[in-house]
């Protein structure tokens, strides 16, 4: 059993989870608007809400993507920039990251 499978388990039904939310969120936006001004006015104001949080999903579920990638290569915590191991409290904490936290502090 490899270190970061529990990791990489909690990334698969993270990503699970990012998905379906994706499902319902553009479910929520297909929807036809009402036909009163003041209610479409309010539905608009919600979709802005809503698209701003499937932005946000999807860049965490891209994220997601990357890093089991990076795990089916073999690659899954080891630094982009210096090639070194990630230590495993870090992607416990962060399990997308593709950076040591010496790397990652640099960039910053």
């Amino acid at each position: 059993m490899s270190e970061y499978e529990e990791v990489i388990q909690k990334l698969n039904l993270k990503k699970q989870e990012l998905e379906e939310r994706l499902g319902r969120v553009e479910d929520s936006l297909r929807k036809t608007h009402a036909k009163d001004w003041s209610e479409q006015a309010q539905e608009r104001e919600n979709e802005e809400v809503v698209e701003r949080l499937e932005e946000s999903a999807r860049l965490e579920l891209n994220q997601i993507y990357e890093a089991l990638s990076r795990a089916e290569k073999n690659e899954y915590g080891v630094c982009e920039v210096c090639d070194g191991p990630i230590k495993i409290a870090r992607l416990e904490a962060l399990p997308y990251t593709n950076r040591c936290f010496s790397c990652a502090s640099e960039l910053e």
